[in-house]
């Protein structure tokens, strides 16, 4: 039988799941909006993302497939397809690391390099003006500060799944 909630725990969960039906629709709308804002460079959110990460100074000599995928907190089998188109258009390219012939490297290409910097990040720049018109600067520090609360929270649950499982039988 489920616990009566009382006023205070009824708020927080009608207010948390106010918040992340918000959350869903942003990520959504940044999909669709994002991919519009770098469309005429080729690239998706996705491979915006990817660029972004690989352009990142420790990323110089290049990250491994599950270095980037939990960079990027994706599947491999998600980044995999996204990996196949970026190598084609000639973004990045994969190569075996030389430290363990095993693993794969990804690095940005000259041309990834130059699309990401003279074609997309301007594009980029201007869509989060776009974007965060009206927020303040201490208003983009609090939410990400809020995001970022947010995102270790759910990360712990991403490590501990059966513990999440387990506290909501017990509610």
């Amino acid at each position: 039988m489920a616990k009566k909630l009382t006023s205070n725990e009824t708020a927080r969960m009608e207010l948390a799941n106010r918040l992340f039906f918000r959350l869903y629709q942003c990520a959504n709308l940044l999909h669709k909006t994002g991919s519009r804002a770098v469309e005429s460079e080729g690239l998706t959110t996705q491979q915006w993302a990817v660029l972004g990460a690989l352009s990142r100074p420790e990323a110089q000599s290049g990250m491994g497939v599950n270095e980037l995928a939990r960079y990027l907190m994706v599947s491999r089998q998600n980044l995999a397809g996204v990996i196949g188109r970026m190598e084609r258009d000639g973004h990045i390219c994969v190569t075996p690391d030389e430290r363990d012939r095993r693993s794969r490297l990804i690095r940005m290409t000259d041309s990834g390099r130059h699309v990401w910097l003279v074609q997309a990040r301007p594009k980029i720049q201007a869509y989060y003006e776009q974007a965060l018109d009206e927020f303040s600067l201490g208003d983009i520090t609090h939410t990400l500060h809020y995001l970022l609360k947010l995102l270790d929270n759910m990360e712990r649950l991403d490590k501990r799944p059966e513990d999440a499982v387990a506290e909501a039988d017990r509610v």
